[in-house]
């Protein structure tokens, strides 16, 4: 990398950095708790890393967190993986969530858009009501603290109410998106073991109909935990037998109560699938998600009771919880159910027009595929009040800064960030007062001591290295689900480098203090920021008789694309004619998700493997982006080299 000192595409203006929630944030710590006053965000980052536990304090007194039983201390143990946050400290997420409804009771919470692109708002008030309801009938299930709740729900406001209510019992919510198949679905539940299930009938996607009746049947059958479940009904359908009507439970008119629990009490489980076996089951916790995303949203994304927060996202991906803890801020939240590009590509700048979004989160592919598009913005739609465009899921090209500036407006905050399932937030990204240079991250997150290290745990500046953090946050996993020893955690981070997060991506920190990601390090397939292991397409794919054995690989593309080739081994006699090929793709698409059907599909001689018989994915993605294979893989530990050519020559072939 270049250590030469481009112009910025973008810099805050003088007013703008005044005005910044994280410039009065710095004044007041320096006032208080001894924060450096001058140096800008530099060194308050700097502050934040070197003075963890002063600098989480800092943050709960700012935003005035109210800790029911109050903290003997920030950090206990401070080793990774296990730190211990706030210990004897209680609290509860959704008491804060549902906070800002004692002093804009009429105001909008929420903001529900579906494919007709009109607005429906929830007040703060209506929010609060559900939610006390819920959560009375709820208890009223026996459900109690630490019992798993679940929902098949696509991005609707009943989503928001069921993860509030279930957090204000201490229950421990999880979910998927309706597109997601019973396998799919099944692999992250049957985990889990909910009591509770929230459905729907169906949703609505580009403009048809998805009934999904057969599937919540197929659910409730392989889900024996479950004590009731609830329908929602979307599609206009009678509730199934033994199902429980959404509107009776959330028809009262009761004030919440909230459970005090714990500061690691589990709030959530989200899932990242590694490469082999079943999703990971990420357990985050109240407190820490609450301390993590007001420091996230309030300071890095500079929300408050004046803004409005849309993120195109849907329920299976992180940032869906991350868009409802807006609700944190005060801030009014945008939730799009649908499409990303119906009836048009320009459908998420429409709805920034008519919801007055003024933070619009999205990805690189849907930027991407604006530019493709001949999308112009700001020609055919009102986004005055649009300061900040965020993106992530992959990194944003170059090109794709060079026409958010060009097509949005010149005078536009661009946010390219990074984080993870596994944080459930940012490492880098958003900074309201530092400048934006092209393909770049403005800086690590506070509190965030982010670092690009070599393979000897060396720190590299302006050079490729693997993403490290080097003190605990508080968002990262208290545990997963079914992984009593901690082995499954520690293995999926602490390994490489012990007692530091190695995160699986590849990243340059610049002398200037931005950063680069280069995409994962590791074989996990994510698209649209959405990640499944490969492990669930060889499931699916196998067990076609005419599979003998697959491999997928996923691959960040320069223009801001994904590539994602499925590599088929057929068994004898069998042909990939435009049969078998249709029958591969429908079998992902029903199965797991429509999300992650291959690119293309392309029969191999046969799939490498380790010598131990695991399937060489790693090095097979980067002789496809072009590495030798001397440098791609240790020829020692591979079964049968001679099959790695045919890589080989494909990827010469392709570039």
């Amino acid at each position: 990398m270049s250590t030469a000192n481009p112009s910025p595409l973008w810099q805050p203006t003088e007013e703008r950095i005044a005005q910044a929630q994280i410039t009065k944030f710095q004044a007041w710590a320096a006032e208080h708790h001894g924060a450096p006053s001058d140096g800008g965000y530099a060194a308050l980052h700097r502050w934040s890393v070197d003075e963890l536990d002063t600098f989480w304090k800092a943050v709960t007194e700012w935003f005035d967190v109210r800790f029911s039983t109050p903290y003997a201390r920030v950090l206990g143990d401070r080793s990774m993986p296990g730190a211990e946050w706030f210990p004897e400290a209680t609290l509860n997420y959704a008491e804060h969530a549902l906070r800002a409804a004692e002093t804009r009771a009429d105001e909008p919470a929420l903001l529900y858009v579906d494919e007709t692109h009109e607005a429906t708002p929830v007040s703060w008030s209506e929010l609060r009501r559900q939610v006390g309801s819920l959560a009375a009938e709820l208890r009223a299930l026996g459900v109690r603290p630490g019992d798993r709740v679940s929902g098949y729900l696509p991005n609707i406001p009943q989503a928001v109410v069921a993860l509030l209510a279930t957090a204000a019992v201490g229950g421990v919510w999880t979910s998927c998106a309706p597109d997601f198949g019973a396998r799919s679905v099944l692999d992250r539940f049957q985990q889990v073991e909910p009591v509770v299930l929230f459905t729907v009938d169906g949703y609505r996607y580009g403009g048809k109909e998805h009934d999904r009746r057969d599937t919540v049947a197929e659910l409730r059958r392989e889900l024996p935990t479950l004590r009731a479940v609830v329908h929602i009904s979307l599609l206009g359908t009678e509730a199934p037998e033994g199902a429980l009507e959404w509107s009776s439970l959330t028809s009262a008119d009761v004030a919440p109560l909230f459970e005090a629990v714990p500061f690691d009490h589990p709030l959530w489980v989200l899932y990242s699938s590694g490469t082999t076996g079943l999703p990971k089951a990420i357990v985050q916790s109240q407190g820490g998600i609450l301390v993590e995303h007001l420091k996230q949203l309030g300071l890095h994304c500079d929300l408050g009771p004046e803004d409005r927060f849309f993120w195109y996202t849907s329920t299976g991906w992180m940032m869906w919880n991350f868009l409802v803890s807006g609700l944190l801020t005060g801030t009014t939240i945008v939730l799009y159910d649908g499409s990303p590009g119906y009836p048009d590509t320009g459908a998420q700048w429409r709805i920034a027009e008519r919801t007055g979004a003024t933070l619009f989160g999205t990805s690189a592919a849907y930027v991407m595929a604006c530019r493709k598009a001949g999308v112009h913005p700001s020609r055919d739609f009102d986004l005055a009040r649009v300061q900040c465009v965020a993106t992530t899921g992959s990194p944003l090209p170059p090109d794709g800064f060079r026409w958010l500036h060009d097509e949005v407006r010149e005078d536009l905050w661009i946010a390219s960030v990074s984080g993870g399932t596994d944080v459930c937030s940012c490492f880098a990204g958003a900074v309201p007062t530092l400048p934006v240079y092209i393909g770049e991250l403005q800086a690590p997150g506070l509190g965030t001591d982010l670092q690009s290290w070599d393979p000897s745990g060396k720190p590299l500046t302006d050079e490729v290295g693997e993403l490290v953090v080097t003190n605990p946050m508080p968002s990262m996993p208290i545990r997963f689900w079914n992984d009593p020893d901690g082995s499954r955690y520690h293995d999926s981070y602490f390994d490489t480098y012990p007692g530091v997060w190695r995160h699986g991506d590849w990243i340059t920190v610049t002398s200037r203090g931005s950063v680069v990601i280069h995409g994962r390090s590791d074989s996990t397939l994510n698209r649209q920021g959405v990640r499944m292991g490969s492990a669930d397409i060889y499931e699916a794919v196998e067990r076609l008789p005419e599979i003998k054995e697959s491999l997928v690989i996923g691959i960040e593309q320069p223009d801001g694309g994904y590539w994602m080739p499925l590599f088929v081994h057929l068994a004898p006699g069998a042909t990939l004619d435009d049969a078998l090929l249709n029958r591969i793709k429908q079998t992902i698409r029903e199965q797991l998700s429509p999300r992650h059907v291959p690119d293309e599909v392309i029969e191999v001689p046969g799939v490498p493997h380790t010598l131990t018989g695991k399937r060489i994915e790693v090095p097979v993605k980067r002789l496809l982006q072009g590495a030798t294979l001397e440098k791609a893989v240790n020829i020692g530990s591979v079964d049968n080299v001679e099959l790695l050519h045919f890589y080989e020559d494909l990827a010469r072939k392709r570039a």
